[in-house]
């Protein structure tokens, strides 16, 4: 039990819940007062009581102040550090980390003394199965999305050609240096010694990124760079770098211990925390680590059991998945924005959202003549972004739609969509050509994929999300029950046509001989004269802002129910079929277990999910050789569609975020509301409903 006053760490250490601070960017960083407060830890100026504690950065130059004040008042010394997997960018550059290493002990890249995470890794019991899975996959994943502490390098980068040793510098007087038992000296000789140790081969040094940014000095200048030995000073992908190394030298360095993940055993000058576990060739070994450690061992004390992880979108405590998850979204989006974009075609109610999501890095420049726009990209280096199929005959354009979880609120009442994505390809719902989606539904899973999507899945699930997330205004709307039906057959198959907005581009562009909701439902009862037919009229079509209604004399023997209104959700638990031609409806069945028949070309039509009665592309099932292809199943489709394909936007945090905060925000409704005048507009369109392009 831990004691009153105190908390448990991640690490495992009991330490004072009140600290007191000393220096004053513990004031400055509301961040990590934040991330200290999650963790339970309370911050104090003052004199720390019998029960308190004293807290400081590491070893940082100011730290003595703090050192000196538990000294003094004989309570414990509390130092903090970065998790090994922090942000965007540098600190110094403003960015927030998403962890931290609590340390009661010491600090990890000090060899004088233990630390909290030399404790893990020398005698903690490292072989629970689930851990070591985890580690195996946080390994995987992290050299799959090429993510490491700061990650500003762009993917593919300019990497020499492999076959070379890698030398890693350092940025000059960093405390892990000094307190792992090296000095300036020790680069010098690591020179040296890469070189003697591999004669005649190429030499690499990589500066440090805060080098490259002209943050702090390294130890090596452009100088030194002779003969076999260049300087690469471009930001570039440390796992693509390592790839391409026959061999590693590195004094202290965390690019050390990625290349352990990488599969090397590295060269080390210092006495880093990855040192003298067996998976190093040490040249100044630490005589009390003695325990040897497989490289997920390793991962597992590194990075899942020591730091505290903060989830910054759903402000509290988290797991080092969700860690990765989170700064996956934030490196995706920096590295697809990094140029700036040129938008065309964007509607004057919709760029607020485009310029949150897609302007972060660069602000997004607006134009409506695309011959004008695609000058400015060129000029300026941008890509071009377009909305939907505007500009069609423009190439090489970056064409931009909603994304399947959007929003609580149609589009057409100009709710800001929360998921967009980027189609360098096509268009999801065009089958005429090929989309970003359709290879990602083809392309295997990444490490840890396929779990994530089911968890995803069953999450969606549970929390009854849809794409507009529409409150029913009466749960007798949903659809006949069971009973209800059986007083017309006794077992009478319950079927769910989904309607259209008939103008949509998914019809106009995806759909088959049947492109109205009236033909829908007249295929439907044709092939099911005796099913209990629930027809769902489409929210924008009963919200009177788009076409597709049908008239209650028509519907006079073709539906037995209209679900007005209805809860989408709750219409899917109560079918036992679903008809559409291409409605999201469908996927939304497909992930609830429901069998599905389309009569369009639905993004999710023709993986052998659904019967399919369309158009569905020949090359969804067979190469261009005429060999079928590898189905996809559920997962992958899922993956695809609601993980890998859309960006996410957190409209609390205004930052990029994974699809789980979404559907968390989805769920429990915390999303900011249109203001009046987005709400009086939308009203307008109500009796334009003819004229949609003008908000579309």
């Amino acid at each position: 039990m831990v004691p009153d006053g105190h908390i448990l760490t991640a690490a495992g250490e009991e330490i004072p819940r009140r600290l007191f601070f000393y220096n004053a960017g513990f004031l400055r960083q509301p961040s990590l007062r934040r991330m200290l407060a999650l963790a339970g830890i309370s911050l104090h100026l003052g004199r720390p009581g019998p029960q308190d504690g004293v807290v400081v950065w590491g070893r940082s130059p100011h730290a003595g102040r703090g050192e000196r004040a538990a000294a003094k008042y004989v309570v414990p010394l509390i130092r903090l550090e970065d998790a090994f997997l922090r942000s965007l960018r540098p600190g110094r550059m403003g960015d927030s980390g998403l962890g931290l290493l609590i340390d009661g002990t010491g600090v990890h890249f000090d060899s004088s003394a233990p630390s909290a995470l030399e404790r893990i890794l020398a005698s903690v019991p490292l072989d629970d199965s689930n851990l070591l899975t985890r580690a195996r996959d946080g390994i995987a994943r992290l050299r799959h999305l090429d993510l490491s502490k700061y990650n500003i390098h762009p993917v593919p980068g300019p990497l020499p050609d492999p076959g070379y040793v890698l030398v890693v510098d350092q940025t000059r007087s960093d405390a892990s240096i000094r307190f792992g038992g090296a000095s300036e000296t020790t680069f010098r000789e690591m020179l040296v010694l890469a070189q003697e140790e591999n004669p005649g081969k190429r030499v690499v040094i990589k500066s440090h990124p805060e080098t490259q940014l002209g943050l702090r000095p390294g130890h090596y200048a452009p100088s030194g760079a002779q003969g076999r030995v260049t300087l690469l000073t471009d930001a570039v992908s440390p796992y693509a770098l390592l790839e391409g190394a026959i061999a590693v030298y590195t004094v202290a360095s965390q690019l050390g211990f990625e290349a352990i993940l990488t599969g090397h055993r590295p060269v080390v000058l210092g006495q880093p925390f990855y040192a003298g576990w067996g998976l190093t060739d040490d040249r100044s070994p630490i005589a009390r680590r003695r325990r040897a450690l497989t490289k997920p061992q390793l991962f597992a004390g590194a990075m899942i059991l020591a730091p505290t992880w903060v989830d910054p979108c759903r402000d509290r405590l988290c797991s080092f998945e969700e860690a990765v998850d989170q700064l996956e979204a934030e490196v995706r989006a920096f590295r697809d924005d990094r140029m700036g974009h040129v938008a065309i075609g964007m509607r004057l109610w919709k760029r607020p959202r485009l310029q949150a999501v897609f302007g972060r890095e660069v602000p997004l420049v607006f134009r409506n003549d695309p011959q004008a726009a695609a000058k400015l990209a060129k000029k300026s280096g941008k890509t071009l972004l377009a909305w939907g199929t505007a500009a069609p005959d423009l190439p090489h354009v970056l064409r931009v739609e909603d994304g399947f979880l959007r929003s609580r609120g149609l589009g057409a009442e100009l709710v800001p969509p929360l998921s967009l994505v980027l189609d360098d390809l096509g268009l999801y719902y065009d089958p005429a050509r090929e989309s970003r989606l359709e290879r990602l539904i083809l392309s295997p899973m990444p490490p840890g994929g396929a779990a994530r999507a089911e968890a995803l899945r069953h999450k969606l699930i549970a929390a009854q999300v849809s794409k507009y997330n529409l409150t029913a205004r009466s749960t007798e709307n949903d659809g006949p029950s069971p009973e209800q039906s059986q007083a017309k057959d006794p077992s009478p198959l319950r079927l769910l046509v989904a309607g259209q907005v008939e103008d949509d581009a998914s019809i106009l562009l995806g759909g088959g001989d049947i492109r109205t909701n009236l033909a829908l439902l007249q295929a439907a009862r044709a092939a099911h004269p005796a099913a209990v037919i629930v027809y769902k009229p489409h929210p924008d079509v009963e919200a009177g802002l788009r076409p597709g209604k049908i008239t209650p004399e028509a519907l006079q023997g073709l539906a037995d129910f209209v679900a007005q209104n209805a809860d989408p959700i709750a219409l899917i638990a109560n079918a036992d079929h679903i008809w559409t031609m291409t409605s999201l409806l469908g996927f939304e069945a497909l992930i609830r277990g429901k069998p599905v028949t389309t009569l369009g070309a639905p993004f999710y039509a023709g993986w052998g999910l659904t019967r399919d009665l369309g158009p569905v592309p020949m090359r969804r099932h067979h190469a261009p050789d005429g060999h079928p292809l590898p189905r996809p199943g559920l997962t992958q489709l899922i993956h695809a569609a609601l993980i890998a394909y859309p960006r996410y936007y957190d409209p609390i945090s205004r930052r990029p975020c994974p699809p789980e905060v979404v559907l968390d925000r989805l769920s429990r409704g915390h999303i900011p509301h249109p203001g009046p005048l987005l709400r009086g507009l939308s009203k307008l369109q109500g009796l334009l409903a003819s004229q949609a392009w003008l908000w579309r």
